[in-house]
């Protein structure tokens, strides 16, 4: 049987063992409860908005008033009604989990989700991006990688942003957050650096430069290129646009390289037909932290 107030009518209690006594230390949950019941002034309510059963609610607070070694809710009354000890208890409590909550709020700001991209970040989204997460307290910080993937899997990143369609490993996941157009990449001496109105079907034979680790273009790009085209690897952004440089075969890329990465030896062309390019994002599908989860949600 409860009380007007929602309090649960005492009962004689049976004898506690010696250490029977449930919780032996203070702890935030039976402030937080304490100061919820003390807002509401009701049980019922406040085991609602704590999402627990009222039994369970009325543990904590005997737990509580079994810490503190004094009675804090008058029971005498059919109204909620607080003792001394139960109000000055209130006011500490109010102010420890202000003080509680500000540290953890402060330390959460500090905390940055690290992003590792490759080359060339998507400037558009990474702005809105980052407004809209800086706006939450979170922070951004950008490293650059030659393989974000790899970093990503091996959790020394939290997100990775890469360009090369690839098929993930189940325990990551990925989405575009842009498309882009594509241009040739020639050397400044090359014939084709002079060249106008190029179709992208008649680049198929060329020798082509692929970066196998982020880049965007490669033998596949075309959908009928030269099984013995002449293929020349690298590994990073900057030994593709060299091998470029140096003639040693075309390469395509995302038409902001054309102010992004200017290079005295590379020509930027467009293709009107060249086939878009996409950025991806990918990301743990169980993120370790509630800061990735955040920036995901503003992602």
């Amino acid at each position: 049987m409860d009380r007007d107030d929602g309090s649960p009518v005492e009962r004689p209690q049976p004898a506690r063992a010696a250490g029977d006594l449930g919780s032996s230390q203070l702890e935030l949950r039976h402030l937080r409860a304490y100061v919820a019941l003390c807002e509401e002034g009701n049980y019922t309510r406040t085991a609602a908005r704590l999402h627990l059963s009222q039994p369970a609610l009325t543990r904590t607070i005997q737990q509580l008033e079994r810490l503190v070694e004094c009675r804090l809710i008058e029971r005498s009354s059919r109204r909620f009604e607080l003792t001394e000890e139960g109000a000055e208890l209130l006011t500490h409590s109010r102010r420890i989990l202000a003080d509680v909550d500000t540290v953890a709020a402060q330390l959460r700001s500090r905390t940055a989700v690290e992003i590792g991209f490759a080359w060339l970040l998507p400037t558009h989204w990474l702005a809105a991006t980052r407004r809209r997460y800086e706006a939450l307290g979170g922070r951004i910080a950008l490293r650059r990688i030659d393989d974000p993937l790899a970093a990503l899997d091996a959790r020394s990143i939290d997100i990775a942003i890469y360009r090369r369609e690839t098929e993930l490993p189940g325990h990551l996941a990925s989405r575009v957050i842009a498309t882009e157009r594509r241009m040739l990449a020639v050397a400044a001496h090359s014939p084709l650096a002079t060249a106008t109105e190029l179709r992208w079907a008649d680049l198929a034979g060329y020798p082509l430069v692929v970066n196998v680790v982020s880049g965007t273009t490669h033998a596949d790009s075309w959908a009928d290129s030269d099984p013995d085209r002449p293929i020349i690897t690298c590994r990073n952004f900057d030994e593709w646009i060299e091998l470029v440089a140096a003639d040693r075969g075309i390469g395509g890329v995302p038409a902001l390289a054309r102010t992004r990465a200017p290079h005295p030896g590379v020509v930027y062309l467009d293709v009107a037909d060249a086939p878009p390019s996409h950025v991806y994002l990918a990301w743990h599908t169980k993120p370790e932290s509630r800061a990735v989860q955040r920036f995901l949600g503003v992602a």
